[in-house]
C-alpha cells in the first residue's frame, strides 16, 4: 500500500541533467520509479459531470489520447524544461512538428523567409507547399545578414532556419536574424535537432519557437518517430494546441515513453558524439582523398567562432566531407565500409553515412544543391558512439580503397 505523497522539489532549481533524468515525472498510484506507460486511447469519468466538465475545459482530466496522455505528458513537460520554454506540445514525427509549428503562424497572404540551408522536406514545405495555399515565401543564405536584411525589410510572418543546417553544417547568427526577424513582425522557428538543448537552447538567444525531430538524437538509437515544437505557452495553447488536437498528428504513447528515457541520457550520449565527432573530422582532413572537412568544432570552418559562441559546450556528432572524386568516389567508399552504415538517419549510437545529393537531398534539384554548396562528392556522417577508433579505421580503409 502506499502511503501519503511527499511535497514535490522545486524544479526550477535543477540543473541540466538532473532536469533531462527527472523533469516532468509524475508516478501514478504505484509508485514506480521507471515513467508508466500509459497505452490506452480513452479515459473513463467518475460522472457525466465530470466528461461535461472535460469537454467545456474546466477539467484537467484527460479526455482522447489524441489530445493528451500522460507519458505524452512527461515527455514534453520533460523536453520543455531542457528547453528552458514555457510550453511543448509533441507531434508523430520531426517533419510534422515543421510543418504544424509554421501552420500556426501562417496564413493565405502571409509571408515566410527561410535560410535555403535546410533539410529537403523543409524546403519542399517553404517552396512547394505552403505556397500552394497563398502563402509567399522566400529563401536567403543563411549566413549572409544583408540578404536577411533585405528579405525582413518589409512585413514578414515567420522565420526559418537550422543551425547547424543538414547537412553543410552552416551556422546562422540567431540573435542577428531573430533581431532582424522580431523588427518586420515575424515569429522565429528554429530547428534544433543537430544541437540539441544540450549543446543550444535557441529561445536564450531570441528565438519565438523551437523544433525538433525527437527521432534523432533524443531518441538516440533509431527506434521510434517522434517530434516537438516548444515556445510561449501563449503560442503553444492558443495558436499550435487546436490545429494538432484537430488534425491529429499525435506521438504515440509508446514513442513518448522511448523518447522520455532517451532524454535521460542525451546529456552523455552527447558529450560522446562531440568527442567522437572531433576525432574523425581531424581524420577526414588528413587524409588525401578528401577536399573539404566541414565540422564547426573546428577553426577551419568558416563560422567556427560564431558556432563555438552559440555551442560552447560541443559542435554535435554529424560531420560532413567532400571527396575528390566526385560521385563515384562517394559510391566507392560508401560500398566498401564495413563497420559504419549506409543510412539517411542520423543522431543513432551507430555511425550512420549518406550521399545527400541522391538521398535527401535529391530532390531540390542541382541548382538548388549548388548553392547549398553539396556537391556529388558530398558525404555526410553521423557519428556514433562506437570506439572512435574503430570508426576512423572503417573510414580510412574505405578512402584507401
Amino acid at each position: 500500500m502506499s502511503g501519503a505523497k511527499k511535497a514535490g522539489p522545486d524544479q526550477t532549481k535543477w540543473r541540466t541533467q538532473t532536469r533531462a533524468v527527472r523533469g516532468g515525472q509524475v508516478r501514478s498510484n504505484f509508485d514506480e520509479t521507471s515513467e508508466a506507460l500509459f497505452l490506452t486511447s480513452g479515459y473513463a469519468y467518475l460522472s457525466a459531470e465530470e466528461a461535461e466538465a472535460t469537454f467545456k475545459g474546466e477539467s484537467n482530466h484527460y479526455q482522447y489520447s489524441r489530445f493528451g496522455n500522460p507519458t505524452v505528458s512527461m515527455f514534453e513537460n520533460r523536453l520543455a524544461a531542457l528547453e528552458g520554454a514555457e510550453a511543448c506540445r509533441s507531434t508523430s514525427t520531426g517533419m510534422s512538428a515543421v510543418f504544424f509549428a509554421l501552420l500556426a503562424l501562417l496564413k493565405a497572404g502571409d509571408r515566410i523567409v527561410a535560410a535555403r540551408q535546410l533539410f529537403g522536406s523543409c524546403h519542399y514545405i517553404v517552396t512547394d507547399l505552403l505556397p500552394k495555399y497563398g502563402v509567399h515565401s522566400e529563401l536567403v543564405d543563411g549566413g549572409d545578414l544583408a540578404q536577411w536584411e533585405k528579405a525582413l525589410s518589409k512585413p514578414t510572418q515567420a522565420v526559418l532556419f537550422e543551425s547547424p543546417s543538414n547537412p553543410m553544417l552552416d551556422i546562422v547568427d540567431i540573435r542577428a536574424v531573430c533581431d532582424l526577424a522580431h523588427k518586420a513582425g515575424a515569429k522565429v522557428v528554429l530547428d534544433n535537432a543537430f544541437a540539441t538543448p544540450i549543446l543550444q537552447r535557441p529561445l536564450e538567444w531570441g528565438a519565438d519557437v523551437v523544433v525538433h525531430s525527437a527521432t534523432k538524437y533524443i531518441d538516440g538509437q533509431g527506434r521510434t518517430l517522434g517530434g516537438a515544437v516548444l515556445g510561449s505557452r501563449e503560442y503553444i495553447i492558443d495558436k499550435l494546441q487546436p490545429i494538432i488536437r484537430n488534425t491529429g498528428p499525435s506521438l504515440s504513447p509508446f514513442n513518448a515513453w522511448v523518447l522520455v528515457k532517451g532524454l535521460e541520457t542525451l546529456g552523455l550520449r552527447v558529450e560522446r558524439h562531440c568527442a567522437n565527432a572531433t576525432k574523425v573530422a581531424d581524420a577526414l582532413a588528413a587524409h588525401k582523398a578528401v577536399g573539404r572537412v566541414l565540422y564547426p568544432g573546428r577553426k577551419d570552418h568558416p563560422q567556427h567562432a560564431l558556432a563555438m559562441k552559440q555551442m560552447p559546450n560541443g559542435s554535435g556528432g554529424v560531420v560532413t566531407f567532400d571527396l575528390k572524386g566526385g560521385k563515384d568516389a562517394a559510391f566507392k567508399a560508401l560500398n566498401r565500409l564495413t563497420l559504419v552504415d549506409i543510412s539517411n538517419n542520423l543522431g543513432d549510437a551507430k555511425s550512420l553515412v549518406t550521399h545527400p545529393a541522391t538521398t535527401t537531398h535529391m530532390r531540390i534539384g542541382a541548382e538548388e544543391r549548388a548553392k547549398l554548396g553539396i556537391t556529388d562528392g558530398t558525404v555526410r556522417i553521423s557519428v556514433g558512439l562506437e570506439d572512435v577508433e574503430d570508426i576512423i579505421a572503417d573510414l580510412t580503409q574505405a578512402l584507401n580503397g
